[in-house]
């Protein structure tokens, strides 16, 4: 059995910082050569009483409403992300039972970021495919604004708030759908990124919460993220080129045959040196970064939405994703869409 892409549909939260509010809170930061690296001009943030789950709950009625569906034809819902609501239960319990979905289905968490969307299809496509599940609700998303300290100018300048959701159907007929995938994994090099604090190995403590500022002049502490850009960039340049290797060559064909490129939209130096070494003409890509910030999970999802309401995304065109972040963990995949 098949599995397609039926939609998808997203939610972002109200609240929009932009590069001249971080001016004026931070007048000694160069916004200018920061905007030019992460290619963000703007980002959005999660209200203090909004979560990912939140965005998560709006984005799937939006996409049920516009697909013309009920709760009960759901058949499963699974969610990534790096921020639920509690410890327990999971944010997909709790969506269940938000958006009223039979109780008869699956519903359950991962824990994975920036290549979240491409194993979320990859676990999707194997429900679908052993007849598990007639469909999949896939919803992605996070609020990292929760976890970055106000005076880390790596992270606050480049990341942004959001959540999709994704319909995974089966289908017995038509496009090929969720074609071939290439994962792959790395935990040797989790702590270029990472929370160190607020887990059972670490948990909070007065101790975790001192913020450090360190050579560069940002300020976090352990209970915040911590990202060694230079080591993540390198990671990128290292194992992402030959996972699009690998995937064409389980394909069988080339980079010829693909019509659109979406990458996880980390940074505009990581999507700058990945088109440059594809030779990807602008029409081949997508990116909208600059006006949502990198939005992890949720990052590749609301880019093809995007590129489908923008008309760059049609009908018969094959479609490569490809996502690679926190773990460090990579994946990619062809899809026809």
């Amino acid at each position: 059995m098949k599995a397609v892409l039926e939609g998808i549909e997203f939610a972002l939260p109200k609240r929009l910082l932009t590069n001249a509010d971080l001016r004026r809170e931070h007048p000694d930061w160069d916004m200018e050569k920061i905007a030019e690296r992460t290619g963000v001009l703007e980002r959005h943030f999660c209200a203090p009483d909004e979560t990912a789950l939140d965005l998560g709950e709006q984005a799937s009625r939006q996409l049920l409403e516009r697909l013309k569906l009920s709760a009960s034809d759901v058949g499963a819902v699974i969610m990534c992300t790096n921020s639920p609501d509690y410890i327990l239960p999971s944010n997909a319990c709790l969506l269940q039972a938000r958006l009223g979905l039979p109780t008869s289905i699956p519903a359950f968490d991962f824990s994975l970021s920036c290549s979240g969307y491409v194993y979320g299809l990859f676990i999707a496509k194997s429900l679908i495919g052993n007849g598990a599940v007639p469909n999949v609700l896939l919803v992605t998303g996070d609020s990292y604004s929760r976890f970055m300290h106000p005076g880390d100018r790596s992270t606050i300048t480049l990341f942004g708030d959001g959540c999709a959701a994704t319909l995974i159907c089966s289908a017995a007929e038509g496009p090929s759908g969720i074609a071939e995938f290439a994962l792959g994994t790395d935990g040797r090099s989790s702590e270029s990124f990472m929370i160190e604090a607020g887990g059972a190995r670490v948990p909070h403590s007065e101790e975790t919460a001192k913020p450090i500022t360190d050579a560069t002049g940002s300020v976090r502490s352990a209970d915040h993220i911590e990202m060694d850009g230079a080591a993540v960039l390198a990671f990128v340049r290292k194992c992402v080129p030959p996972l699009i290797e690998e995937l064409l060559a389980t394909a069988g064909h080339g980079m010829e045959a693909v019509d659109l490129v979406v990458f996880h939209q980390a940074s505009a130096l990581s999507l700058e040196y990945l088109q440059r070494w594809l030779k990807l003409p602008p029409e081949k890509t997508f990116s909208n970064i600059h006006h949502v910030g990198n939005l992890v999970s949720a990052s590749i999802p609301v880019a093809l939405r995007e590129a489908e309401l923008e008309g760059r995304l049609r009908p018969g065109m094959k479609v490569m994703l490809v996502g690679f972040g926190v773990g460090l963990s990579w994946g990619a995949c062809l899809v026809d869409w």
